[in-house]
């Protein structure tokens, strides 16, 4: 095996195919993404090289920084709810003394196999203002709050929660594998020491599954910078723009106004944005690894 690893032709060979599709599938649309931006282009003339003027009507448009803030809204909502409840999904789903383990493991990932479009129009049979499930069950229970919950600024809220049910179960699965991977001595160890389960799950379980949460993290966050289909699908980017994310904006920018060059200023923008979350996150969250 070492001789292999030091073998370099037979490491380029393997790795040629791998770096040959990563280049076609996302080097060279990220690069050709970029050189556009500084093009005003409708997409079928003759590009016109403008330099960094797309660039300074980006930031001066205020549809820019609203749909940059929903994005952000829509990480939070993902990292909050995702992460939390996947852990707690993860722990439950991973201690022998609850019954019923399998079916659980189970029905918390159906959702992800769900297709996109079949996840929102359930969701949007429930926030019905009229007929809505939701608005139903707060009725019964003699609470006087029917909400028209894709209407006003509570509309990003609301689709963002859709997406975070939704893929819940990826993050539950990657959690529930790294906290089966944590070596059961050192719960055995902790019993002894008198340690509760929450207190090993807080002393033991998180900081060793911290690489983990790591690449959850980078997940949830990007995966809020890049929410398109969600908004697309259950409100068209409405009321108005409120449900805008810069993904929606791009959309919006090469199909409806044919405006190429602007949609891919503000589509390298995005990428900068998700470029700099993946730093900082690497840089901060678990920089010192666990070896056991």
């Amino acid at each position: 095996m070492n001789k292999f690893f030091k073998n370099k032709i037979a490491i380029a060979i393997f790795s040629l195919p791998a770096l040959i599709l990563f280049t076609g599938i996302v080097f060279i649309p990220i690069a050709q993404t970029i050189y556009r931006s500084f093009f005003r282009w409708d997409g079928l003339s003759q590009a016109k090289f403008i330099a960094f003027k797309n660039y300074f009507e980006l930031f001066k448009d205020p549809l820019f920084y609203s749909s940059s803030n929903n994005g952000i809204i829509f990480a939070v909502i993902l990292v909050v709810t995702q992460i939390s409840i996947g852990t707690v999904l993860a722990l439950a789903a991973s201690d022998v003394t609850i019954k019923g383990r399998k079916l659980l493991r189970v029905s918390y990932f159906i959702p992800v196999v769900l297709s996109v479009t079949v996840a929102c129009q359930l969701w949007l049979s429930m926030y019905n203002a009229d007929n809505g499930l939701i608005n139903k069950v707060f009725s019964l229970i003699g609470m006087d709050y029917q909400q028209d919950w894709l209407s006003g600024k509570k509309a990003i809220v609301a689709i963002a929660f859709v997406n975070a049910w939704q893929y819940m179960g990826y993050q539950f699965t990657l959690l529930f594998t790294a906290i089966k991977s944590v070596p059961e001595q050192y719960y055995e160890a902790a019993r002894i020491d008198g340690c509760s389960k929450f207190q090993a799950h807080i002393k033991i379980t998180i900081p060793i599954i911290a690489e983990t949460y790591k690449f959850c993290l980078v997940l949830a966050v990007t995966g809020g910078l890049n929410a398109f289909a969600n908004m697309f699908i259950m409100s068209s980017g409405g009321p108005g723009t409120t449900t805008y994310t810069l993904t929606y904006m791009t959309y919006r920018s090469a199909f409806r106004l044919g405006e190429f060059g602007y949609a891919c200023t503000s589509a390298t923008v995005l990428i900068i944005q998700c470029l700099i979350a993946t730093i900082l996150i690497n840089k901060y969250i678990a920089k010192e690894k666990i070896v056991y």
